[in-house]
């Protein structure tokens, strides 16, 4: 509602740390593979999106499992989800031109990760990418109010002071400076005219 972004799309897998948010359900990261994408795919091609985001290869400055894995399963499924052959049963094939991900440049790590990692975690601990690899910087300043309340809505995670519990802590000047921007690394997916090389031996 926050977002204006409609119904959630879950999958319905359990958090690897939290088993019990979906009760008889294998963890996300016990689903096999092939079934998560397949799953992911169906959504791509219903939604048909010209881009597509998720976390970097770290899955955030915390390397959170099920954020890594949530990666590794978009960036098939984004490839996948253009392929004729592939998961007939999931919809007419759609190939986004982009894949997104989102993630920390090591200039913003620190002083971010400082206000937004659990008291006692070494700045060293956080993941991030190297400023050279950022490709979109995006202010976000304008939509802060937005993004602020999609975040307090995940209650449980306020309550049991995770990220967006410490995040709702923080003064709302702070609140702006680690949230009113944000860092992507684009990968395109769909080939550029002329781009084709040939090797030969």
């Amino acid at each position: 509602d926050a977002l204006g972004a409609g119904a959630p799309r879950l999958l319905g897998y359990a958090d690897a740390r939290v088993p019990e948010s979906a009760p008889g359900r294998p963890r996300f990261l016990d689903a096999p593979l092939d079934e998560t994408v397949e799953a992911v795919v169906g959504h791509i091609r219903d939604v048909r999106p010209e881009v597509v985001i998720t976390g970097d290869a770290y899955g955030g400055m915390t390397g959170h499992p099920d954020h890594v894995h949530a990666h590794r399963i978009t960036a098939l499924a984004v490839r996948a989800a253009g392929l004729p052959q592939y998961g007939p049963h999931a919809g007419d094939p759609w190939q986004p031109s982009a894949l997104y991900l989102a993630t920390h440049p090591r200039s913003a790590a620190v002083p971010v990760g400082g206000r937004l990692a659990r008291a006692g975690t070494p700045a060293g601990a956080l993941y991030c990418s190297e400023d050279a690899w950022i490709t979109t910087t995006v202010d976000v300043g304008p939509w802060l109010p937005q993004k602020l309340a999609a975040i307090l809505a995940h209650r449980s995670e306020v309550e049991r002071g995770a990220a967006p519990g410490r995040i709702a802590a923080l003064p709302p000047a702070v609140q702006r400076e680690v949230l009113g921007t944000e860092w992507y690394i684009r990968q395109d997916l769909t080939p550029r005219s002329g781009s084709a090389t040939e090797l030969s031996a």
